[in-house]
């Protein structure tokens, strides 16, 4: 007789240090709970998390494989080996949703690939959030993960992104290196056209949560404080 296949849980964790039952639902804790093998970026920061989350769960009952730059490709089947034996799998993002902007689309992919079932379960992303908080345009956006480090390449790009922008009217999502924010904000505010919209938003769902839509214009005159602190930057011209 065929064994079932387990499922391949998306388990979404907070954005910063903050108590995970203020931003997640009670079924990412029913899953974690339920679960005992999980794919992770960080044992150490994923075993804390689910230590915060479950405080009664065994941490000598977790299985964990380590899935980041590191990782070599080759090793991605065997992550999911529990799952083609019935045993379900969870995977961690460090912060926010797995598959967004994180390794983890890759065992998503490759999930897909076995028949293994995906369920992603409710949880907080930088990426939305800021764009539901940016009031600028939800309809039609685009996420450009990070920006080059070259400065005459970094300007181009931002020409080029702002040209975008304007001809479809698309918001331009991006991140930097926190502690390039900065840099980042002020490069933004004098190469974009002056009445280009910025919008950042910074430490998503903290206490420390700040969310701004300015024009550059109005940026350069009104800066603020980014340095190591997880942020996301949108632009629009219209």
């Amino acid at each position: 007789m065929n064994t079932e296949l387990g499922v391949l849980y998306l388990i979404p964790t907070t954005l910063g240090d903050n108590a995970p039952l203020e931003v997640l639902p009670i079924s990412v804790k029913k899953i974690i709970e339920q679960t005992n093998v999980f794919i992770v970026e960080n044992e150490k920061t994923a075993r804390r998390f689910i230590k915060k989350i479950s405080s009664g769960k065994s941490q000598s009952a977790i299985q964990m494989f380590h899935l980041n730059k590191f990782t070599n490709p080759i090793e991605l089947p065997g992550f999911l080996e529990p799952c083609l034996r019935g045993i379900n799998v969870g995977l961690l993002s460090e912060a926010g949703c797995p598959g967004v902007a994180d390794p983890g689309a890759d065992i998503v992919k490759l999930a897909h690939e076995k028949g293994v079932k995906v369920v992603p379960l409710v949880g907080p992303s930088s990426i939305l959030m800021a764009m539901m908080g940016s009031g600028l345009n939800g309809q039609n956006f685009a996420f450009n993960g990070y920006l080059p480090i070259d400065k005459e390449e970094r300007k181009k790009e931002i020409k080029r992104l702002e040209k975008l922008s304007f001809e479809n009217n698309q918001s331009q999502i991006f991140i930097e290196t926190p502690y390039r924010n900065n840099k980042l904000l002020e490069d933004l505010s004098n190469i974009l056209s002056t009445h280009t919209q910025i919008c950042v938003a910074c430490d998503i769902s903290l206490t420390t949560e700040f969310i701004k839509t300015k024009s550059a214009e109005n940026w350069k005159k009104n800066m603020v404080d980014l340095h190591k602190r997880p942020t996301i930057f949108i632009i629009h011209k219209s």
